[in-house]
């Protein structure tokens, strides 16, 4: 067995996880989630703990994977994920629009992001963004793609960029 699969994940107070075949739901006051479990993989729910076992070693690693997956849903479902970008350069500009976002990276044109369904989108100011769910995989998903419009350039910087994301500078070119 894995060493990851080998931790219970703990079950927040609130959180319920019901296995149904091959369905692992993971209910919470942030919303649900499911995914689909692999045969093979038993699932033993006691205690306010998950633990997962399996006998087939090739299902080892996916064991582990599927832990990982479930810890993930479980806060999730009970805190919710957030990722923040920040947008460098003059005269980049993010807004709300209902519940498009609305982004000014510099093009001849705006550009109009529509999140998937369980996104939330925010901007607490003109050169931030914050981009929150319950599905870690969809707000990394969503925050890519937003930070795909314009990624930071590494000789001024500008460009969309995570809040915590470092740019590694390169020096101009000397006459």
């Amino acid at each position: 067995m894995s060493r990851v699969a080998k931790k219970p994940v703990a079950l927040v107070k609130g959180v319920e996880v019901t296995v149904q075949g091959e369905m692992i739901n993971v209910k919470g006051p942030k919303g649900t989630l499911s995914i689909a479990k692999p045969a093979g993989i038993e699932i033993k729910i006691e205690n306010d703990q998950a633990q997962f076992s399996t006998n087939d070693p090739a299902l080892v690693p996916m064991t582990g994977t599927l832990r990982a997956i479930l810890a993930n849903m479980v806060k999730g479902v009970s805190t919710g994920f957030e990722r923040k970008l920040e947008l460098v350069g003059v005269g980049y500009r993010a807004s709300m629009q209902g519940k498009d976002l609305n982004l000014s990276l510099g093009y001849s044109h705006p550009i109009l992001f529509t999140p998937p369904a369980g996104i939330t989108i925010t901007t607490p100011s003109q050169t931030e963004i914050v981009v929150s769910g319950v599905d870690k995989q969809l707000v990394g998903e969503v925050a890519a793609k937003i930070r795909g419009y314009r990624p930071p350039e590494p000789y001024k910087g500008k460009g969309v960029k995570y809040s915590d994301e470092t740019i590694i500078r390169k020096e101009a070119k000397k006459a």
